[in-house]
């Protein structure tokens, strides 16, 4: 599996995607539009060479808040990880663009996908009424995303989180202490790996932990 930024190449096999679901499905001319806008980007997923799923995010200048528009998985290759891939990457891509949440609207009858978005860290934020083309409601679903760039001060995410735990530890304070962890390599927070004391600052017992 390879997720990758669509281009206007791939806008047939989008077109030919959406066309394996009933309602809500993407035109053409939308597709066109979402490729060459400059605040939308299109992420796809390929296996063996088929491109079998596609998530589209979308930016508004001035705001720290991404859209995930639309979020496909071809029928034949659900139930894969590959949906998880592709919002993965979207939320990563937000997040890298210094975004701090990430919004999304759901159908309320479509169980599989509000279980697989509260797994995702996913909360119901609200209701739109008769929001899709077939007059039912939408939930509204939201994501706070920790952004991998440079934190408001302008100093780089490690530097800052050594700079918190700096005053964690100054402070005495045992929950600071333990939330100060570093980024883990698959992106989350690994809470069991602690900072080690700054220089000059001694280290709290391990049994205050």
């Amino acid at each position: 599996m390879h997720i990758r930024q669509a281009g206007i190449g791939d806008l047939a096999v989008l077109v030919q995607l959406e066309e394996q679901f009933p309602l809500d499905r993407l035109s053409r001319a939308r597709f066109r539009h979402l490729l060459q806008r400059g605040h939308a980007v299109v992420w796809v997923s390929e296996s063996n060479g088929l491109l079998v799923g596609n998530a589209v995010v979308l930016y508004r200048r001035g705001t720290s808040i991404a859209r995930l528009y639309s979020l496909v998985v071809h029928p034949d290759f659900q139930r894969r990880g590959i949906a998880r891939a592709l919002l993965a990457a979207a939320e990563s891509a937000a997040g890298g663009k210094g975004c701090r949440e990430l919004r999304l609207e759901v159908r309320p009858d479509n169980a599989r996908a509000i279980s697989f978005y509260r797994k995702s860290g996913y909360i119901v934020t609200g209701r739109v009424g008769k929001f899709y083309e077939d007059g039912m409601d939408a939930l509204n679903m939201s994501k706070r995303l920790v952004a991998a760039v440079e934190n408001s001060t302008g100093r780089p995410r490690k530097k800052a989180l050594r700079a918190c735990a700096r005053r964690a530890f100054a402070l005495n304070d045992q929950r600071a202490c333990f939330n100060a962890a570093i980024r883990s390599s698959s992106g989350g927070c690994d809470m069991n790996k602690r900072l080690k004391p700054p220089a000059g600052v001694p280290e709290m017992p391990k049994a205050a932990i």
